[in-house]
Formats: C-alpha cells, structure tokens, sequence
C-alpha cells in the first residue's frame, strides 16, 4: 500500500529535533502493529524471525512516508513474574524483588548475551536515506516498577533507600550497556529512551525522586547518543509540567514524545515548548479512534500550519498504533502529512 512516491530522508527528521522547519512534513510514530505493518507493506510476514520482522517493519514504514523505522536492538529484557501484558497492566503485578536477598539472587540479564545482528543484517534492506531507530525494553523506571511493583516501590523508598538505590543503578547500567552495543552499529540513527513516568495529574515518584534515581541514568543515554552524534528522544507518558525543564536542560533529550489530551494536548504543548525541544506526535489516539477521517485530517493540518514557518515538530499519535485504531483513521493521519 505505497501512500506516496517521497524518498526517505533522515535529515527531515534531524531538523525537526534541532527545532527547524523540515523541507516537508515529517511523520513521527514509535510503533504500530502487526496487521497495519503488513497492509502497509502489502504483504504478509511468513517467517517470524528478528530480521525478517525488522524487514517488514522498515517496509511499513518506507511505504508510509517515514524516514526512519523503530527496532529493538536485540530481545534483551528484565524477567519478571507478570502475567502476559494485555490491553492493561498492574503496576503490582509480577513482582520479583523485595528485599536485600531477592535482589541478590535475581538473574540478572547481560546485554552482550544477547544478539544485535539484526542492525547489521537489515543493511542492504534499508532504503537510501532511512535510519533505525533504536528503543530499549522499556526505561529505567518502567523496569524497576516491573520487577519490585509500584506499592512495592513506594516503601522501600521510605524504608530502605539504599536499596532503592541498588536497583535503579543495576537496571540503568543494564540498559546504558544495551545502548552502548546498538550504538555501535551506524544503521542506527536515533536513540529512543522509552519510559513511562507518571499518572495524569503528577509524575509516579515525587520530582525529587526522579531526579534522584531516574534522570542521571537517562542523561547518560543521552550523552551516549550525542557522542555519537545521534539525536536521544524521550517517549513518557503522564503529566509532564513539573519536570519539563529537566528533560530539555538537564538530560537535554532533542525530541519529547507521547502526548494526551486529558493531561497536556500537544498544540498546548507545542507552544510551550517550541524552540526548546522537538515536539513529536501528540494527535491523541483516543480522539483518533473516536472521531472521522475529515476531523482528523483538519486537526492534522492545523498542526502542521501551526508549526508552518517555525519548525521543531512532527506528525504522528499521541503516542502509538495499538491494534484498536481503526486503520483508516490513522491512514487519514498519514495522508494529511503526504498531501499536505
């Protein structure tokens, strides 16, 4: 289903996270799904197997108008007890560690266990001016909640900080030592640190938390990706206000995304910001599901020509394509930003 004859140009995007105006609109998403993937590509996947599923992902997303396409670097990631994840989650469920002792005893993962040869065998497949962007297995936070649980992790925050401690570092190191292996592959072109940070109304920790344990470990994926001379963006959902200034000043991510209309919709958000970080997406996909092709279309452009002649953004969902939004819907987003 090839929407458009443009050839992908990773530049497009670079411009967008160094808050100029691309030479066209450009498409930003984290991921869709399956089914979208292969009626994007206009064929099915009949071997599943790590390259031949980043194949049909690249092919997706050449065929929609991107000029890059997500991958994990390899199938490295914290073992828990939760159950198969569904359209919801626990944030208590599944829990492994509690204690000293269980901390001690879990096993953990070593990166360089595991294989990143997909960024390398996917080459000759990737179109001329296209990238991959690399996300991890979640973030720091995300992982620590995971493994010790959300109520969990409230009290020994308390209790016992110098565990708290032990555990966000062993995860950060972890995840810092997955990034440094898919950096090394120039395939990749962009550093995505995905992790989910808070409810609606206020972050999951309190900010001084945050900045305690969460931040210093995404600073060093930042700096990671900017030795490299790869921009670093930030995918977290939740309310972001009170700590904005510390992922643009302090870790200085070059793109923020995942935005939500019930906490902070992204033309609020673009306003705020612009200027000062890439606005990626934020087309909410609760309004997508809900509302027509043409609405769509209308607050796409009125996007678009609120960025027009002033740069830093880029189209795409609030925050990604779950198997739930009516294809055409998101078709319709795509379409505005091709015809525009």
């Amino acid at each position: 289903m090839k929407l458009h004859s443009r050839k992908p140009d990773i530049e497009n995007l670079y411009k967008v996270l160094r808050n100029q105006e691309p030479s066209r609109p450009t498409l930003f998403e984290l991921f869709m799904n399956r089914p979208l993937y292969e009626r994007l590509a206009d064929r099915r996947l009949e071997t599943d197997t790590p390259l031949e599923n980043l194949k049909l992902v690249v092919d997706a997303y050449n065929a929609a108008g991107y000029d890059y396409a997500t991958t994990h670097g390899s199938t490295f990631g914290f073992k828990s007890g939760r159950h198969k994840e569904k359209n919801t989650i626990s944030l208590n469920d599944g829990f492994v560690i509690t204690d000293e002792e269980s901390f001690s005893k879990y096993e953990w993962p070593d990166p360089s266990n595991f294989d990143f040869s997909r960024l390398e065998k996917i080459r000759p497949f990737l179109p001329d001016g296209m990238k991959l962007m690399c996300m991890g297995p979640g973030g720091v936070l995300e992982n620590v909640i995971t493994l010790v649980g959300y109520d969990n992790l409230c009290l020994i925050l308390f209790d016992n900080p110098e565990l708290a401690r032990a555990i966000f570092d062993k995860v950060g190191e972890l995840l810092l030592k997955y990034y440094q292996i898919a950096m090394q592959y120039d395939t990749v072109g962009l550093l995505m640190s995905n992790d989910d940070w808070g409810f609606k109304t206020q972050t999951f920790l309190a900010p001084a938390d945050m900045r305690k344990y969460v931040f210093p470990w995404h600073k060093k994926y930042v700096d990671l990706a900017h030795s490299k001379k790869i921009p670093a963006l930030l995918h977290s959902c939740g309310y972001p206000r009170d700590i904005m200034d510390d992922v643009i000043d302090y870790m200085k991510f070059d793109g923020k995304h995942s935005f939500e209309d019930a906490i902070l919709p992204v033309e609020e958000a673009y306003e705020l910001y612009q200027g000062r970080i890439g606005i990626l997406g934020g087309i909410d996909v609760d309004f997508i599901i809900k509302h027509s092709e043409e609405e769509i279309k209308a607050r796409c452009k009125k996007m678009l020509e609120r960025s027009q002649g002033r740069g830093g953004y880029a189209l795409g969902t609030g925050n990604s394509v779950p198997e739930y939004i009516p294809q055409d819907h998101f078709i319709a987003l795509l379409r505005t930003a091709l015809e525009y």
